[in-house]
């Protein structure tokens, strides 16, 4: 077993990767670094990371072309997507082609390190992450992520469709602190101008939806002055 969790960058800007790597050794992982997707598809056979960070914009084979080899190859290594789109459904795309999670360029390193943290720890070796399933459930709740629809107690529950897009992302990325600004980021846009009031409302919505009690809650818990965290046991649904 190793002693520190393996990381592939696979980034054709140099200033990223020298930046990044020592960042990430101090944060106590091992780094390794691949500059297109064609060596990154080496080092993955070659080194077995245990984590991949992956540019979107490479020359010769991209980003998504490689995740999209991996997953057809049946490797399920976990994959955190860096990407300069800021379209909802090119997120939501990359999201079911079999990306754990993404992060916007430009970012904070600090950021990204929180979200290797986050992907490690709920990572299922060896099959599909919950962001690449239709549909996903926590006991009586069920999310169809196609068809947009929710379901509590086999009764279809009636949802703005923010709401739903929130309840999606907070039970893809569950026991994660998520913020109002990357609720925000995620589920309006980063050139959307609205506070984030709106997400507190949209929040009140699905807890009355859910019968969830704020003082008792069974699927979303608030953390004062940080944001949310999705506290159920969310698995896919076949």
């Amino acid at each position: 077993m190793r002693a520190k969790p393996r990381i592939l960058i696979v980034d054709d800007e140099v200033a990223i990767t020298s930046n990044l790597s020592p960042l990430l050794e101090r944060a106590g992982f091992d780094v390794i670094i691949a500059v297109d997707g064609n060596q990154g598809l080496r080092l993955v056979q070659e080194q077995t990371p245990d984590l991949i960070v992956l540019d979107v914009l490479m020359p010769r084979l991209n980003g998504r072309e490689m995740l999209r080899t991996l997953r057809h190859q049946g490797n399920w290594t976990p994959v955190i997507l860096l990407t300069q789109v800021g379209d909802s459904s090119e997120r939501t795309m990359a999201l079911w082609e079999g990306a754990d999670d993404y992060l916007n360029k430009p970012f904070d390193p600090y950021e990204l390190i929180a979200r290797i943290q986050a992907v490690l720890r709920r990572v299922r070796p060896g099959t599909p992450p919950l962001s690449s399933a239709r549909r996903i459930g926590d006991g009586r709740l069920v999310l169809d992520r196609t068809a947009r629809r929710v379901w509590l107690n086999s009764q279809e529950l009636s949802l703005t469709p923010k709401a739903i897009a929130i309840l999606e992302y907070l039970m893809t990325h569950a026991d994660e602190l998520i913020s109002r600004e990357r609720l925000l980021n995620t589920v309006w846009g980063w050139d959307y101008s609205i506070g984030g009031r709106v997400i507190d409302t949209r929040i009140a919505e699905l807890r009355k939806a859910l019968q969830d009690d704020p003082a008792e809650p069974r699927y979303i818990v608030t953390i004062p002055g940080e944001g949310y965290r999705y506290i159920g046991a969310v698995n896919p649904i076949p």
